[in-house]
């Protein structure tokens, strides 16, 4: 990804980048115009114009500030996940505003007076509020997502999470020319599709309704991955930061009741499993506790909504305190695990045969891998799906 200095863009819309900063000034800041409106964000943010840089993957990640359009073959890399401040910044041709917030995954929706804005936070939710306000924007009238059991679309038929067979996940959606020529060259019958939660890394411009319903149509089956908040941050995928458990009941809960939206909007009915993307930790203690807690509420809210509850995890953490503990918690439905042993089978010497054993398991045996097939290459993860 080509990412370039706010100082120095020069952005294909009219009223690109105004101010230049001062950069001894730990708290200068920077002007960058799109679309009538001037946004006001700290020097230090990386400024990327994605109609210059189409293969940019728009990340919320890292601090920076996307503009325009993303590319329809963005280079991301397949494990990405965390959360802090960033924005993107789109053209729409949308009538009137509205302005949405999820404060469970720590975003804000705009649209209004021609530009269709993204705004993710972790921490510094007030920076976030400051930036679009300034650049006026209603952001003070923002209104809660709807909560799940808010009409989503039509719901796909109950096989959209079954599977058995080879898949693959990668960090955002790819574009239907791409999932057309994986149809037809790569053994691929099913993909992960990340569909929320505060730490999702990746931008999700092609997952729609109208995308996952042509996928199904197509023949493909869903993973359907929520990366809610992680057991502890700076490790693993998290290197970058992520928003952590802090009162696991509470916010298992959330999750489930925004994982449930986020699915329902996509279609993903009743019955469907969303898996819980749960990165490497060291196992024990108090943080033991907070994941099994922090899990134990999002499968059992889950359960009450209707759905199957899955969960990713690796076999030295997740899965070994899953195991451990199984006789004093709610057991995720079906087990997404990682072990990266290059090998396509659902058995692993850490799971018990009796455990997960009637069509319940996912292995993830190989990680941010660049495939091409048809001539199209992304970065993914290697999967192997047995669940009905």
């Amino acid at each position: 990804m080509v990412l370039v200095a706010a100082a120095a863009l020069a952005v294909g819309a009219p009223d690109a980048a105004r101010a230049a900063p001062r950069p001894s000034d730990p708290e200068a800041t920077t002007r960058v115009g799109y679309g009538g409106h001037e946004f006001t964000v700290p020097a230090s943010w990386e400024v990327v114009d994605l109609d210059e840089h189409p293969d940019a993957c728009v990340r919320f990640d890292r601090h920076a500030v996307y503009l325009g359009t993303p590319g329809n073959r963005p280079d991301c890399p397949a494990g990405a996940r965390g959360r802090t401040e960033a924005l993107l910044v789109e053209p729409s041709s949308a009538a009137g505003s509205t302005v949405t917030e999820n404060r469970t995954a720590g975003t804000y929706r705009v649209v209004a007076d021609g530009v269709a804005v993204t705004a993710a936070y972790a921490d510094d939710r007030a920076r976030i509020q400051s930036i679009l306000g300034g650049a006026g924007l209603p952001v003070a009238a923002a209104q809660t997502e709807p909560t799940a059991g808010a009409p989503g679309a039509a719901p796909l038929p109950a096989d959209a999470t079954s599977y058995r067979g080879r898949g693959f996940d990668a960090c955002t959606a790819p574009d239907q020319s791409a999932m057309d020529a994986w149809w037809s060259t790569s053994g691929y019958r099913a993909v992960g599709v990340y569909i929320g939660g505060i730490n999702r890394a990746c931008s999700q411009s092609k997952l729609t309704a109208e995308w996952v319903r042509t996928q199904y149509t197509r023949g493909w089956r869903f993973i359907p991955l929520y990366v809610g908040r992680q057991p502890a941050s700076g490790s693993g995928s998290c290197v970058g930061g992520c928003a952590v458990i802090t009162s696991p009941v509470s916010q298992g809960i959330a999750a489930a009741d925004d994982a449930v939206r986020q699915a329902a909007a996509l279609g993903f009915g009743k019955g469907s499993v969303i898996y819980n993307d749960l990165e490497n930790y060291t196992p024990g203690g108090a943080l033991t506790t907070r994941v099994l807690g922090y899990l134990d509420a999002y499968t059992e809210r889950l359960h009450t909504l209707g759905y199957r509850s899955g969960a990713y995890g690796n076999v030295g953490s997740l899965v070994t305190d899953l195991v451990a503990n199984r006789s004093s918690t709610t057991l995720p439905d079906v087990l997404h695990f990682a072990r990266w042993n290059s090998q396509a089978t659902t058995a692993d010497p850490a799971i018990p045969a009796t455990l997960w054993s009637e069509h319940q398991r996912i292995h993830q045996y190989q990680g941010d891998t660049a495939e091409t097939h048809g001539g199209v290459k992304i970065n993914v993860d290697r999967n192997q799906l047995d669940v009905d």
